[in-house]
């Protein structure tokens, strides 16, 4: 019931997010395309479209619509029938952009795509691998942001055991460009459709243009991280408190399972190892997304990565102490196990002091001399047996008054 009441208030702090299953961003457009869609001014067009249809119509508004205080930099080429890429924003916004969404792509499937925006060689490969290290790196050249996250999400389960499968990852590519965003996930879990739909409720933000997703993606995966690690702190919590219960309230199985106490924790240091990796590595970049200006990010923007930085650096707080809690209650574990054994020993101890006074009297009057003074006594016997009862007794009495027994 204590399971099922933290489940409860886990799902509870998770932010409340309305999906529409009939959304047309959960209308596959192909194999591994999920979605394609222009965005204006923070306003979905209607229609999705073809990668190269989309960019064309973009980077056509781009053409008729003057930017005001951009900055003048080279145009990026482009395929034939596709105008170059656009030369600024306008005050902070994006006059337009595509977003195209992909779910595990071939290299076939992808390979016209990242022609088509000009991706940079080495960025698509690592897109197109998975078990990627979470990061953040520009590319000049292409004027373009690729992002690695890695998602989490809990596996619930009724009891921890040494084999438990905790934490759950996959993971989202992201490249951002000037009036692109190209999304890419591998996994089973981590869908972006409730980001999507979060963000068209939010056209100022998203107004931003393919800075403000590249934050809500961060935003939503650090979501995740949280609710993960709160669900973490209750299998840790329950595990702490088996370990250091009370022993008249533990009962003879828990006692012969101390030693699976040391798996348990053993198997949440494994899947905290998991999360560890997914958090740590993304501390930096989205410090760096936060502080140094860049031309795909505006400072309206960096305000909310800083946001999200704050978070992920208090989920890296919190990792970092599990895996100290860890450590105290597997040594916690350890000493008593170690304990148990030392009353084990000290009961047989006991009991082999309490039997060798028979063995000696009886080892005695077994040697078959001839003179042996009680041998012959008519009492004799029945006042050996008085006396091992006696001595017997006394022993056992002294040790269960030392706690030998």
């Amino acid at each position: 019931m204590i399971r099922t009441f933290r489940t409860a208030v886990r799902i509870g702090r998770r932010r409340p997010r309305s999906v529409d299953l009939s959304h047309p961003a959960r209308s596959p457009l192909g194999s591994a395309v999920v979605n394609c869609v222009v965005y204006h001014d923070g306003k979905r067009q209607h229609g999705d479209c073809a990668a190269q249809e989309a960019i064309r119509r973009v980077r056509a508004e781009h053409a008729t619509v003057p930017a005001q205080g951009a900055v003048n930099r080279p145009a990026r080429s482009a395929p034939a029938g596709v105008a170059p890429g656009p030369s600024g924003a306008r005050n902070g916004r994006s006059a337009g952009f595509v977003w195209i969404g992909l779910h595990e792509p071939a290299y076939e499937e992808f390979a016209g795509i990242a022609q088509l925006f000009g991706l940079h060689p080495l960025a698509v490969d690592n897109a197109l691998r998975a078990h990627q290290r979470p990061k953040v790196e520009r590319y000049d050249e292409t004027d373009t942001l690729f992002a690695v996250f890695k998602t989490v999400r809990y596996v619930e389960h009724d009891q921890l055991t040494a084999t438990s499968e905790i934490v759950e990852t996959g993971e989202i590519m992201v490249f951002t460009g000037p009036d692109f965003v190209i999304t890419i996930r591998h996994g089973g879990h981590g869908s972006l459709g409730p980001v999507r739909e979060e963000l068209e409720s939010r056209a100022e933000l998203l107004s931003h243009g393919p800075a403000a997703v590249l934050y809500a993606i961060a935003d939503h995966v650090v979501d995740d991280y949280l609710v993960v690690t709160a669900a973490v702190q209750d299998d840790i919590d329950a595990v702490e408190t088996e370990v250091f219960a009370q022993r008249p309230q533990r009962t003879r199985a828990r006692r012969a399972g101390r030693a699976d106490d040391a798996g348990r924790i053993y198997q949440l240091k494994r899947e905290l190892l998991e999360l560890r990796r997914a958090v740590a590595p993304l501390d930096r970049p989205l410090h760096a997304l936060s502080t140094q200006p860049s031309r795909l990010v505006d400072a309206d923007v960096r305000t909310y990565f800083r946001h999200v930085a704050d978070r992920l650096s208090r989920v890296s707080e919190q990792v970092t102490s599990f895996d100290d809690l860890l450590n105290s209650i597997l040594q916690a574990s350890l000493a008593q196990v170690t304990v148990a054994q030392n009353e084990d020993l000290r009961k047989i101890s006991a009991w082999v002091a309490i039997l060798a006074v028979p063995t000696l009297v009886c080892g005695l009057y077994g040697m078959n001399f001839d003179h042996m003074p009680e041998l012959g006594w008519t009492y004799g016997y029945p006042a050996v047996l008085g006396a091992l009862v006696a001595i017997c007794t006394l022993l056992h009495r002294a040790f269960r008054r030392s706690g030998w027994l």
